[in-house]
């Protein structure tokens, strides 16, 4: 290995001696070149170097020659000032460029199937024009003909950087053979095609041939942006009678139409094929339909209601389907600034799209897709235009989405979500009494294992009982403790954090109240078991009584919750936890309390490396050195498969 590393850099003392040479670069920076250069070149000589190996080495050359350059176009410039001719080409000014592709090919050797290495390849020939261009690319569609995107990158090179039209449509359509589900290569395809048209289209406008383009853009800005496209020619002669330019006028509007014709088959073609080939993707049609939206073909109106007409045949079973139709027909976006007179009706036209929506589709996802229309009508996000503003309108639209709520809930459809959302919107008008009735009807019916239901009614509860008053009644904690009874054994631990959380904070301060909460939440432990991760109740119970109480009542709790058929792995973490850091402040049954714990995990998890691991640190820390080894071997003993466990850095 030293002897390759060394043949390869000898070869550099050429380069190195031009840059010495030319007063690039001083002997102590070359010395420190030489030495990053055999530091790179030895990592790349090993049995298994890494791709972020060949990463670096091209990122130090490629900020190498960028200093180089630098420095050059300085002594350049004083060349000049002395009245010498500029400094001559030499093997140091490509022997970088040369030096980076070299290390690029190593690592593809290496990491062929590495899709985002060969981007970055490609992407370092289409900057430096190399001339290698071509040579990468036949390479990567050998190696990932299966990825969209190489052939997309490649036809994009063959007409945008090499002009070569004829090139970059066949590898598309090669492209498509290979890949014939891609929305991305049947969008770029059509893209492309529409694009080249127009540039003829283009091109016959400067010369005089013809007039217009096929895009729906501004004509002068796009032959602006793209006019080194064409040859620059002179103004018309002035002087052509009246007749000349009429006939002139006829033969120019026959040549567009003529154009315009072109592009729709173009168009018919390459959407036939593609619903052909991915007659299941709602997203294809919609950025088909984007992009003759944008264009100036002929029957556009007509090939529009097409897409439209096949889309809403082949997707009327897609709620998704219909909030799009919905919200094209509104075009909410492009709504902003227009007065509400023009909007009201376009409002109108999406409402009865969702309720043709509806006699197609009941579904909860519909009703949502639904009231979250309404919504954004009624109540924008924050960054958006009110679109209606303050007027009567917005009130008829509140009572068409509470009709909305209604009839989901009648029909069966109701969802957590809109179930929450009907609730919240009867709190946000202000309407308490309202959102309590219907908090609780929902909580009786088939929501009833609903945590966020449940949440928002004893939220609305709360606010509901200290509406007069900031301490509440006997009567009313009584009421409220019996709704949090209701709901805790109605729902799993594993999914009622929030609701856990609020009863053992609203209660923390009456001992009778939360010592009930401990019972049940005894009762569900029991019923459910501990958790292995994540939330953990008896976890939250013991950090509030470590609050209230103190450490003794917080050991007392916690050997209750440990001593429950299945207390879980969470609940023997965090008490190790609390014991560790009572010992790390000098506590001194901490360590003690923190030893047993570990012991009674491992009785049930013998083979959790990371309890091990931390078993062994604290020894380590806290514990002797003696104890630290017993763990060690007895961990090594212990375990199936001991390898991750002794690869430990700190092992």
């Amino acid at each position: 290995m030293a002897d390759v590393v060394q043949y390869r850099l000898e070869r550099m003392v050429d380069e190195l001696d031009d840059l010495e040479q030319r007063g690039l670069f001083n002997r102590r920076e070359i010395a420190e070149i030489v030495k990053q250069r055999r530091k790179f070149e030895y990592r790349l000589k090993r049995p298994c170097p890494l791709k972020q190996d060949f990463l670096a080495y091209i990122e130090y050359e490629t900020q190498l020659d960028a200093l180089r350059e630098l420095r050059k176009k300085s002594v350049a410039r004083e060349f000049r000032k002395q009245g010498n001719k500029k400094l001559k080409k030499s093997k140091s000014d490509v022997a970088g460029l040369l030096r980076i592709m070299e290390i690029y090919e190593l690592a593809l050797k290496r990491y062929k199937g590495d899709i985002d290495l060969w981007f970055r390849y490609l992407e370092f020939c289409r900057i430096r024009e190399n001339g290698r261009m071509k040579t990468a690319l036949a390479k990567v569609i050998r190696f990932h003909p299966k990825v969209p995107g190489v052939w997309i990158y490649a036809a994009a090179w063959e007409f945008d950087r090499n002009l070569n039209v004829a090139a970059a449509r066949a590898l598309m359509q090669e492209g498509l053979r290979v890949c014939p589900t891609s929305e991305d290569l049947w969008v770029e395809y059509l893209r492309m095609e529409l694009t080249y048209l127009n540039k003829l289209k283009a091109r016959k406008v400067a010369l005089g041939e013809d007039e217009g383009t096929l895009t729906r853009d501004d004509e002068k800005q796009w032959k602006d942006e793209n006019k080194e496209l064409f040859m620059s020619l002179d103004e018309k002669v002035d002087g052509d009678d009246n007749d000349g330019a009429n006939v002139g006028s006829d033969q120019s509007k026959e040549k567009q139409q003529l154009f315009a014709e072109h592009g729709m088959n173009i168009f018919k073609t390459v959407y036939d094929g593609a619903v052909e080939a991915v007659p299941s993707s709602l997203s294809l049609r919609k950025r088909f339909l984007e992009i003759l939206e944008g264009t100036n073909l002929s029957d556009y109106e007509d090939m529009c209601k097409k897409i439209l007409n096949d889309t809403k045949r082949d997707f009327s079973s897609k709620p998704e389907f219909w909030d799009w139709l919905a919200r094209r027909e509104c075009d909410l976006e492009n709504g902003q600034g227009i007065s509400e007179e023009f909007i009201i009706p376009r409002l109108e036209k999406a409402i009865q799209v969702y309720e043709e929506a509806l006699n197609n589709i009941s579904s909860g996802t519909m009703f949502s897709l639904y009231a979250n229309f309404l919504s954004a009508i009624i109540a924008p996000k924050e960054g958006e235009t009110n679109i209606i503003g303050p007027s009567g309108q917005a009130v008829n639209y509140i009572s068409h989405l509470l009709s909305i709520y209604a009839r989901a809930e009648s029909m069966g459809c109701i969802t957590e979500d809109l179930a929450c959302k009907h609730v919240s919107l009867h709190l946000q008008l202000r309407q308490l009494e309202e959102a309590r009735k219907l908090a609780a009807e929902l909580c009786s019916g088939k929501l009833a294992e609903s945590v966020e239901l449940w949440v928002l009614r004893i939220t609305i509860e709360i606010r509901y009982i200290t509406r007069s008053s900031a301490t509440p009644s006997d009567a009313d904690l009584q009421t409220l403790f019996e709704l949090f009874q209701q709901s805790l054994m109605k729902v799993s631990a594993s999914k009622s954090y929030n609701l856990w959380l609020k009863a053992l904070k609203f209660y923390a301060n009456q001992r009778s109240y939360f010592d009930k909460l401990v019972e049940i939440s005894v009762v569900t432990l029991v019923r459910d078991g501990g958790s292995e991760n994540g939330f953990s109740l008896s976890s939250a119970i013991v950090s509030f009584v470590l609050q209230k109480d103190g450490i003794q009542q917080t050991r007392d709790i916690y050997k209750r919750f440990l001593a429950l058929p299945h207390p879980g792995l969470a609940l023997h973490r965090h008490c190790i936890d609390l014991e560790t850091n009572l010992a790390s402040i000098g506590d001194k049954d901490g360590l003690i309390n923190a030893r047993k714990l570990y012991e009674s995990a491992l009785a049930t998890y013998d083979q959790n490396v990371s309890l091990w691991q931390d078993y062994y640190r604290m020894e380590t820390k806290m514990g002797t050195s003696e104890k630290a080894t017993a763990i060690y071997w007895r961990a090594r003993r212990v375990l199936k498969d001991a390898s991750e466990f002794v690869a430990s850095p700190d092992m």
